[in-house]
C-alpha cells in the first residue's frame, strides 16, 4: 500500500476507534462504571507485552508519578461532562480546546509565536467551539446543567494538555535512557486503572461497584477495545508520517463523535452542529500543519 495512503487511513482509523470509545461509554449510562471497565480493560490487554520492553528508569517513573495523576484528573473532568451533557456537544468541546488552551499556553507562558496559517487555525477551531456552547434552538432543558457539561468539558481539555506535556517529556525520557518510548507508554497504559477504580470504590462502595461494573461491563470492554486501537494506530502513524498530519487526522474524531451521538444514542444535531464540527476540524488541521 501507499505509505502516504497508509497514513492516513491509520489516522483516519484512530480518529473512528477514539470516538467510538467515547460513545460507548456514553451508550453505557453509567458513565463513571463504563470509563472503569474502560480502563481496567486497556491496562489488562498490555499487561503481557509489558515483559517485552525495558522497565522505566528513574527519571521515567518521576514522569510516570506526574502523568498518572493529570490523567485520572482528566478522567474524573470527562466523567462529570459526560454525565452532564450529549456526547455531541461535549466531545467537540472537550477535543476542540485541548490543543487550543495547549496553543494558548505555550503562547502566553513560553513565548512561542504561532505561524499565520496556525493562527487562522486556531480562530476558527475557537469560533467552532462557541458556537456548540451556545443554546439550541427552542432548547427546553436545564441551562444550569448544560453550562455544567460545558464547564467540565473545558477542565477536561485543560486536562488533556496537561498531560500530553507531561507525556512527551516522559516519552522523550524514555527514549533516551532505556531506547524506547514504550517503556513509558505501557506503563502508562498499564496503571492507569488506579485512579479511577479508587474513585468508583470510594464513592459507591463495594457492592455498587461490582453493579455498576458488571452493567457497564461489555460497553466498557468495547471501549476498552476501542481505546487502545485508537492509540496503537496513531503511535504507528507516527512513525511513517509527520506528527502534525497524524494529529490533525486524529482530530476529525470531533466529527465522528458528532454523527456517532446523532445515530447510535438518538442525540440532537441539526445543521448548526454539522457545521461546527467540520469547523472545528478544519481549524484543528490548520493549527497542527502551523
Amino acid at each position: 500500500m501507499n505509505p502516504a495512503l497508509f497514513a492516513f487511513a491509520l489516522g483516519m482509523g484512530s480518529a473512528v476507534t477514539l470516538a467510538g470509545a467515547n460513545t460507548f461509554v456514553k451508550a453505557a449510562k453509567d458513565i463513571l462504571g463504563a470509563r472503569t471497565v474502560m480502563t481496567v480493560t486497556s491496562s489488562t490487554l498490555v499487561l503481557p507485552v509489558l515483559f517485552f520492553v525495558p522497565v522505566p528508569s528513574p527519571t521515567t517513573w518521576v514522569f510516570l508519578a506526574l502523568s498518572l495523576p493529570a490523567h485520572w484528573l482528566y478522567q474524573t473532568a470527562l466523567v462529570r461532562a459526560m454525565s452532564r451533557g450529549d456526547l455531541s456537544l461535549v466531545f467537540p468541546v472537550m477535543r476542540g480546546s485541548a490543543p487550543l488552551l495547549t496553543a494558548l499556553g505555550a503562547t502566553v507562558l513560553l513565548g512561542e509565536h504561532l505561524s499565520a496559517i496556525a493562527l487562522l487555525g486556531l480562530t476558527v477551531a475557537s469560533l467552532a467551539t462557541v458556537v456548540f456552547a451556545l443554546p439550541e434552538k427552542n432548547f427546553g432543558g436545564s441551562r444550569k446543567v448544560r453550562n455544567s457539561a460545558l464547564l467540565w468539558a473545558l477542565a477536561t481539555g485543560a486536562g488533556i494538555a496537561l498531560y500530553n506535556v507531561i507525556d512527551a517529556q516522559g516519552v522523550r525520557s524514555a527514549l533516551d535512557t532505556v531506547g524506547t518510548q514504550w517503556s513509558f507508554i505501557l506503563w502508562l497504559f498499564a496503571l492507569d486503572w488506579i485512579g479511577i477504580t479508587v474513585i468508583m470504590l470510594v464513592t459507591r462502595g463495594p457492592v455498587e461497584f461490582a453493579a455498576s461494573a458488571r452493567r457497564a461491563l461489555w460497553l466498557g470492554i468495547g471501549a476498552g477495545f476501542c481505546s487502545l486501537a485508537s492509540f496503537s494506530m496513531a503511535l504507528y502513524g507516527f512513525s511513517i508520517a509527520p506528527v502534525a498530519y497524524m494529529s490533525a487526522m486524529r482530530e476529525t474524531a470531533v466529527v465522528f463523535a458528532a454523527l456517532m451521538g446523532w445515530f447510535f444514542l438518538r442525540e440532537g444535531f441539526g445543521l448548526r452542529r454539522t457545521l461546527a464540527a467540520v469547523m472545528l476540524a478544519g481549524g484543528l488541521c490548520l493549527l497542527q500543519f502551523g
